[in-house]
């Protein structure tokens, strides 16, 4: 079950925070997010699951930024959401789709409990003009059915885009040792 824009409305400061919320932004059956001014690169030519790998950050001029075609972008939301005992969804809008820009390429599901940014991944099949605080994806809101536990995890409480955290999963020791490496140069 989805919830409709009124029930949206209604669980806003209960089960739903939207921070900023805006009337205009409600949809029949979701709620229209906007692309932050801020977004992230990987700058190794090899990524590697394993390891934290360097970002290079990018601002989006007032007059937009034309993102190239076969590169991964990491952006985020302007908003900050919260949700409880109830499952949070985010979809790129379709309008954007149209114009040959993928927005979240894959995940969508988001976890009871998650509260933070969004990250967005971006993926161009050709060259695209973007712009800030474009309303660029939609979250909805489904009922879960069972058991409720909340999300506690690396992701919890972001403060910007995150790159991935796969590598504190795959090695629990991987941030203290390049923390050392860092200071002391390579071991």
């Amino acid at each position: 079950m989805i919830l409709t824009g009124e029930e949206i409305r209604k669980q806003l400061g209960a089960n739903i925070v939207i921070d900023p919320f805006r009337e205009e932004n409600v949809n029949p059956n979701s709620y229209n997010l906007t692309l932050h001014e801020e977004i992230v690169t990987y700058e190794e030519v090899v990524i590697d699951m394993k390891k934290p790998n360097r970002v290079r950050r990018i601002v989006i001029p007032e007059d937009g930024l034309v993102i190239g075609p076969n590169q991964l972008y990491l952006a985020r939301t302007v908003e900050r959401t919260e949700t409880h005992n109830l499952v949070p969804m985010v979809q790129g809008r379709s309008s954007i789709s149209r114009l040959g820009l993928f927005v979240n390429i894959t995940p969508g599901f988001g976890d009871i409990g998650f509260s933070g940014f969004w990250t967005l991944e971006l993926f161009a099949i050709q060259p695209i003009r973007i712009y800030a605080h474009i309303p660029i994806c939609q979250i909805l809101y489904h009922q879960p059915v069972g058991e409720i536990r909340e999300y506690q995890d690396k992701y919890q409480d972001n403060d910007g885009v995150q790159a991935s955290l796969l590598h504190r999963e795959l090695d629990p020791n991987a941030d203290a040792t390049n923390q050392l490496r860092l200071q002391f140069g390579k071991f």
